[in-house]
């Protein structure tokens, strides 16, 4: 069931709420396609706050809201990457991912790109999103697989 959301720019007072979302979405969503060790490097649970407003208030950022409640957030930077996109892990499949990607896409003329998951990989391709390799990242010598996925807009 699509839900009625609101789509806002990010606020500095969204930050905690963002980080915690990530955090939350990350161990839940993603378990499935990541092991604990992966999950645990990925999203440690030890996040600068301050950091992690300072990137979003750089980037063209957006949260979903529904009922006072922030269900998902995203952002694209100026050379359209798209950095960031997770919604909480009760409202995964009802529009929320949609909707904030559609306003972050209309952001950017040109290219965009965005490092998926391989939990999300599926959604940017149901958008046009093609990928252009399989990537690994490295943290505390734990590889992370993601996909370099890239998608032109008119």
């Amino acid at each position: 069931m699509r839900l009625t959301i609101a789509i806002r720019e990010y606020r500095p007072d969204d930050c905690k709420e963002t980080a915690d979302l990530f955090f939350n979405t990350v161990h839940t969503v993603n378990a499935s396609d990541y092991t604990r060790e992966q999950l645990n490097v990925w999203a440690t649970g030890r996040t600068d706050l301050a950091e992690w407003n300072k990137s979003l208030e750089t980037h063209r950022s957006f949260v979903a809201v529904y009922e006072n409640k922030i269900v998902g957030f995203g952002d694209v930077d100026e050379s359209g990457y798209l950095d960031r996109l997770f919604v909480h892990k009760d409202f995964q499949r009802r529009g929320v991912a949609t909707a904030v990607c559609d306003r972050l896409e209309r952001c950017i003329q040109g290219k965009i790109t965005v490092h998926s998951s391989v939990t999300a990989k599926a959604f940017f391709e149901k958008r046009g999103y093609t990928v252009t390799e399989r990537q690994c990242a490295v943290r505390q010598s734990i590889e992370l697989p993601y996909f370099v996925m890239t998608k032109q807009l008119k």
